[in-house]
């Protein structure tokens, strides 16, 4: 039930008449935002991003070992407030219940013995496990996918285009994600290259055929990106400006695709 209301709910991320919103919005290292969480949560981003360590047990948001000194715990910066607001909406991320919330959690590390410590503290939460409008998704140093099946129904993973995944491990699959510098060097500047879009396109087209949706990191974090982006076919729309690409979107309400 719960991978059907998933798919379910992720259908107007593929080849629908809707047009982009906040929604389709991913806080790209979230925990670097002068508010962490809250902005991205008060925007009503689809999607919230936190890069983590595992030191002495405590899993720690943060992007490089020098930020460990800021003592930023994903537990207190992104756990419990979740947790809060859930309990707020009555089980749903937001107020919207039909909205869902992902989110993306990077282990800089070994991913093993992280994700048995994000399975360590969500089970003081069952608000934030047993809950088909959240979910959990692990990118960034993952377990080998031979492994996906064995974990919680909640914990979920970021596809590579590079592996060939069995159906048992695709279906554990919630996005595909790529770096944009793989297929262009296009800054935003001047028009998207032919050649550029042809290969992102393809991504695209490769995910969505799987039933799955697409992000792109490291594009051009800017409007000409992001409506390049959107024609793409892209999902997830990666931004580290929470604000501007809110307002955009409330501006534009994105082409429809």
């Amino acid at each position: 039930m719960q991978k059907f209301l998933f798919l379910f709910l992720l259908t107007p991320f593929l080849g629908s008449a809707q047009r982009y919103t906040v929604a389709n919005a991913h806080s790209h290292n979230d925990y670097e935002q002068a508010v962490p969480f809250r902005w991205a949560y008060g925007e009503a981003f689809g999607s919230i991003e936190a890069d983590v360590y595992l030191i002495h047990d405590t899993l720690f948001t943060a992007h490089d070992t020098p930020e460990l000194a800021r003592h930023r715990t994903l537990e207190e910066w992104y756990i419990k407030p979740l947790d809060s607001c859930v309990a707020a909406h009555g089980g749903y991320p937001y107020a919207d219940t039909s909205r869902m919330l992902q989110m993306l959690i990077e282990p800089k590390t070994d991913g093993v013995p992280i994700i048995a410590a994000l399975l360590k503290i969500l089970a003081h939460y069952p608000r934030l496990t047993a809950n088909p409008h959240l979910r959990w998704t692990i990118t960034g140093n993952r377990p080998d996918p031979s492994t996906f099946a064995t974990y919680p129904s909640f914990i979920w993973f970021d596809g590579e285009f590079d592996k060939t995944y069995t159906p048992d491990a695709l279906a554990r699959v919630a996005l595909f994600s790529d770096d944009f510098r793989n297929y262009s060097l296009w800054l935003g500047r001047i028009a998207l290259p032919a050649a550029d879009r042809a290969r992102l396109k393809a991504a695209v087209d490769r995910a969505h055929a799987l039933g799955k949706p697409v992000r792109f990191w490291d594009a051009p974090d800017s409007p000409a990106a992001w409506k390049q982006l959107m024609e793409l076919g892209a999902d997830w729309i990666n931004t580290d400006h929470i604000k501007a690409l809110s307002a955009y979107l409330a501006a534009t309400a994105g082409p429809a695709r």
